[in-house]
C-alpha cells in the first residue's frame, strides 16, 4: 500500500472528508511521526506495533571492488516492532487466504 493508496482508502471510509482533506491528514500523521522519531522519541500505536530509532555503531567495511578498508560512521535507523494483535490478525487472516486458494 502506497501513500496515495491510504489517502484513498481514507477518502473513501470517510465520506464528509475531502480527498484534499484526507491527504492532509496522511501528511500530518506520517510528518508527527517523523518529527517524534528524530527527536528520539519511541512511537506507540496500541494493537499495531512500536516505532523506535534503533543505533549502529561505527564498523569498519571493505570496498567489494578494491579490497580496501573504509570506515562505516554511527547510524541511527527506523525500526518497527509489530504489535501481538498484529501479528496475530495477519498470520489468521494469511492462513484463510491460503485455504481460500488451495482447496
Amino acid at each position: 500500500m502506497t501513500r496515495s493508496d491510504l489517502v484513498e482508502e481514507l477518502a473513501n471510509r470517510f465520506s464528509q472528508l475531502t480527498h484534499r482533506d484526507a491527504e492532509f491528514a496522511v501528511k500530518a500523521i506520517l510528518d508527527a511521526m517523523n518529527d517524534a522519531l528524530v527527536r528520539g522519541h519511541r512511537i506507540e500505536i496500541r494493537g499495531f506495533g512500536s516505532f523506535s530509532i534503533n543505533r549502529r555503531p561505527p564498523r569498519m567495511g571493505r570496498n567489494p571492488r578494491s579490497g580496501e578498508s573504509v570506515a562505516i560512521p554511527e547510524k541511527r535507523v527506523p525500526h518497527f516492532k509489530p504489535g501481538k494483535a498484529l501479528r496475530e490478525t495477519v498470520d489468521q487472516r494469511t492462513v484463510e487466504l491460503e485455504a481460500k486458494t488451495n482447496p
